[in-house]
């Protein structure tokens, strides 16, 4: 089922829900990283045919990675960046794009910055916020247990998202629990509990993050959780067992799939290239055909005619 909404002139209300709109219509949704306006616009135009079940597929939605817009400013991905100086591009991303986004909001902060942080998000239009349970300075997930990395206690976590719930104006929005018990060499039963008191104190959704090669214990984790809650969503990102596919993750019970730095990494690798063969050869001729034409890309924007 493709996802149909206005092309033109959403309100920031309408893209708010339709997360959730989404979420009752399909048993699971494609979210792709977009870092800019033209990655989101690329992404959005993107519809194959036919999937694997037969059936045309998009991308739904888009994630704003704290990773990507970190490192698309030359900034280390500590938190540097804090919610209201993403704002701007976010702004930009839903000016070519009906479709709804999910914040990556690090830790969250202080409770009291992650409230008024959850009233702006609310307003721009964003449909939910992920936050996860570390604590101090963050940094990334897929780094482990090779630097210093703590979670959060469970109360006080738990504290955290109260806190957001209470500060929403609206039923729309979604405070999703990530859980990093696994990407921290803990148990799936630490995970577990973790996932469970934080639905307890409010939260809308659990994402669950690994960065083993296997998708077995997100799978377990799945299987088990589902046993305690079967419509809370769940959510995973595959960057590290990117060997899965998607309709196995929806057959798992998860209702998010993130692919979330992709587009960045791959933009990277691009231009790379491009300007290596520049200065190799002292001319653009070789790079030519890496490279969108120009009548292509002044027809890309309507309006640059």
């Amino acid at each position: 089922m493709l996802t149909v909404l206005p092309k033109r002139g959403i309100t920031a209300d309408n893209r708010r829900a339709s997360l959730r709109h989404l979420l009752q219509r399909k048993s699971c949704l494609r979210i792709m990283e977009a870092h800019s306006p033209n990655s989101a616009l690329l992404a959005e135009t993107l519809v194959l045919d036919s999937g694997t079940a037969g059936h045309p597929v998009e991308f739904d939605g888009f994630w704003s990675s704290s990773l990507t817009d970190s490192t698309e400013r030359g900034k280390p991905d500590i938190e540097a960046l804090g919610i209201p100086s993403r704002i701007p591009n976010i702004n930009e991303i839903f000016e070519v794009t009906p479709k709804p986004l999910i914040m990556d909001g690090d830790t969250g902060g202080q409770p009291e910055h992650f409230a008024m942080n959850v009233r702006t998000l609310e307003r721009t239009g964003v449909s939910a916020v992920i936050i996860e349970d570390k604590t101090g300075l963050k940094k990334n997930s897929l780094l482990g247990n090779e630097v210093a990395q703590q979670q959060e206690s469970i109360p006080a976590f738990r504290h955290k998202i109260a806190t957001g719930k209470a500060a929403q104006m609206t039923d729309d929005f979604m405070i999703i629990a990530r859980v990093e018990s696994l990407i921290l060499d803990a148990r799936i039963e630490d995970a577990l509990a973790r996932s469970l008191a934080y639905v307890e104190a409010g939260a809308d959704g659990i994402m669950i993050h690994s960065r083993k090669k296997r998708s077995d214990e997100v799978f377990e984790f799945a299987q088990r959780f589902r046993s305690h809650h079967p419509d809370v969503p769940l959510v995973c990102v595959p960057t590290s067992y990117g060997q899965t596919p998607f309709e196995e993750l929806e057959r798992a019970g998860f209702n998010i799939v993130i692919y979330a730095n992709h587009m960045l990494r791959s933009s990277y690798l691009a231009m790379r290239d491009v300007a290596t063969e520049i200065l190799r050869n002292g001319r653009s001729l070789e790079v030519e055909d890496k490279c969108l034409s120009m009548n292509d890309i002044l027809t890309l924007i309507p309006g640059t005619r």
